[in-house]
């Protein structure tokens, strides 16, 4: 049987969240610390499958069977454990190695745990560094300045890197690591003349680990006023991806199950100080805009978070950036606001641990938080002001994933600009569906939106029979279904209709987010065909497509009587009214199966 590399193995495990896979084929419901249903292996009426989330295992007392997240793609979607590990891997983003169990493969599971092992002994080394006289001066900075605890720093890892050229390289030479390797590691950096030095020297070091624990980058921070740049970061490598790694989480994973929240915060400090006020659920961003990945580790710990970045302009536009990111991932999102010229570190430098509690207490929803910063830049008693309010806030709402969340913003915005509710839902609409096409993958709705069945049903066709499904989809209009929560899959399917059926689902896959390739795969599990073909579905959409249109329209419609019964626009919907009646009839005429 071809192996897959331990790490590997442990990331897949780590980024799958038991319980959003099992609830795929299991209707669960929480009971205590877990969540329970009725067993997916054996018939009962009396639930007795049990779902755990901490420790990522699921069992049947009804009927013995148990195991952890492979083990239930294994048996469910009766394939071995090499394919259980490929798919979960496909669903989580994580790139699977290639050519399994060959030379190749050997070596680089080497490489991993040499590096691994380097940067252990780096981290050592750091802190070991510490206590010479130079790093006895850093420590004095630590403890003063910086106001953190001997416990702190120790539980951080938190080090020094020496002014010497190359003291770390000729630490790892001396265990035994290769020149090669060191290059490898980042930690060692070779210039143009062929000399290789350490990549970080006279610099306060910071370790970087993922969420298990071992040590895979560093950040060092300069000590010298004309050192630059002030922050230096490890570049990536085989064992560290910035886009995946949430720093201080191997502290607090605990804490944020517990809480069921966590604390964002910017930087290694402010997270330092919040980590050190005890208990706390934080974790930190280290000054990078989160991305899915990061957000997708987050959300199988906890299903909210309260931004608290810088209350200058940069924090709070990087606050704004995270809320839209977070909430289409869905989370439910609230933001921490400081006083001006404060940020984490500071506050609880200043003000104590109750004090930031405080602020905490009185963090806000993402949506109310950002209509307030962007009213206060507005003059919204002038009509120019109020209409350029709009406008920015137009933007926002149309990234909201859920259309009721939408209507409910749309309300809130138009008693901020004192416009009428109607008028402001319209614009909403409009602004969402012009948007919908240059929407980024990750900012695509979040799993809690059901598909239409007719959805599902192309889904299904797109892997189990693509010849019908692709021709289908020739019939298909991106107007038809920018609404549709496939939106996007739909419209990469399109595009691959030069290919032959047999390669279209693993072509398809390769192509979409995590979270489109999640849709994909759920639909395609379904044991039966759906009950409608694809030109089915297709006409389906379209005549759902027709009827939303028709919907909006009457809206406007009543708008208009309720305001102005002599508007000239009231005879151009009219028409158009006439003119969907008869789309919506001409769609709903039944069409004859293919024999």
């Amino acid at each position: 049987m071809a192996l897959f590399p331990q790490q590997f193995i442990d990331d897949v495990r780590a980024a799958a969240d038991i319980v959003t896979i099992v609830s795929e084929s299991v209707s669960l419901r929480k009971a205590g610390t877990g969540y329970k249903g009725l067993c997916p292996f054996h018939g009962e009426k009396t639930p007795s499958f049990q779902v755990n989330r901490d420790r990522g295992i699921f069992k049947c007392f009804g009927c013995g069977v148990g195991g952890d997240v492979f083990k239930f793609v294994e048996l469910t979607e009766k394939v071995a454990f090499p394919d259980a590990v490929r798919q979960l891997a496909q669903r989580v983003g994580i790139p699977v190695p290639e050519s399994e169990g060959t030379e190749t493969s050997r070596e680089n599971a080497a490489e991993r745990e040499a590096l691994l092992m380097i940067h252990e002994t780096a981290a050592a080394f750091f802190r070991e560094q510490l206590d010479s006289p130079a790093g006895l001066r850093v420590g004095a900075y630590l403890e003063k300045e910086r106001a953190l605890t001997p416990a702190t720093i120790d539980a951080l890892g938190l080090g020094y890197a020496p002014q010497s050229r190359d003291a770390l390289r000729q630490r790892l030479l001396a265990r035994g690591f290769s020149p090669g390797m060191l290059v490898r590691s980042g930690l060692v950096a070779r210039r143009d003349d062929g000399s290789e030095v350490d990549r970080f020297r006279n610099r306060l070091m910071v370790p970087i680990a993922r969420d298990g624990g071992s040590v895979i980058a560093f950040g060092g921070r300069a000590l010298a006023a004309d050192q630059m740049p002030k922050y230096l970061n490890s570049p990536e490598t085989p064992i560290y991806a910035k886009s995946r790694t949430l720093y201080g989480l191997h502290l607090t994973k605990a804490d944020v199950r517990k809480a069921g929240f966590a604390i964002i915060v910017e930087g290694y400090f402010d997270f330092a100080q919040v980590y050190q006020a005890g208990g706390l659920p934080v974790i930190a961003s280290c000054g990078t805009a989160l991305t899915p990945h990061q957000a997708q580790t987050l959300r199988r710990l906890a299903p909210k978070v309260v931004l608290n970045y810088d209350a200058d302009s940069a924090g709070q536009g990087a606050a704004a950036r995270s809320s839209e990111l977070l909430v289409a991932e869905g989370f439910v999102v609230n933001v921490a606001v400081l006083p001006p010229g404060e940020d984490p570190d500071s506050f609880l430098q200043r003000h104590g641990r109750d004090a930031y509690l405080g602020r905490l207490r009185e963090s806000r929803p993402y949506l109310d938080f950002l209509l307030d910063r962007a009213a206060s830049g507005h003059d919204l008693s002038s009509e120019e002001s109020r209409r350029e309010f709009l406008r920015s806030m137009l933007a926002v709402a149309a990234r909201i994933p859920d259309a009721a969340e939408r209507d409910r913003f749309a309300d809130r915005l138009a008693h901020k600009a004192r416009v009428t509710e109607s008028v402001i839902r319209a614009e909403i609409r409009k602004a969402a569906v012009a948007r919908r096409t240059t929407l980024p993958a990750e900012r695509l709705p979040s799993l809690s939106r059901r598909l239409l069945p007719a959805e599902r049903g192309l889904l299904w066709a797109l892997v189990h029979t693509p010849d019908a499904a692709l021709a289908a989809l020739d019939l298909l209009k991106d107007a038809d279904c920018e609404e549709l929560r496939s939106f996007e899959v739909l419209r990469v399917a399109k595009s691959l209709s030069g290919i032959s059926p047999a390669e279209m689902p693993s072509s398809l896959l390769e192509r979409l987010s995590t979270t489109e390739a999640q849709l994909v795969t759920a639909a395609a599990s379904e044991p039966e065909a759906p009950v409608l073909t694809p030109h089915e579905c297709v006409r389906t959409l379209q005549l759902a497509c027709l009827e939303r249109k028709r919907a909006e329209i009457q809206d406007e419609i009543d708008r208009i009587r309720r305001e102005d019964t002599s508007s000239p626009a009231m005879a151009e919907l009219l028409r158009r009214k006439l003119d969907l009646a008869t789309a919506v009839e001409h769609a709903s005429r039944p069409v004859a199966r293919k024999v």
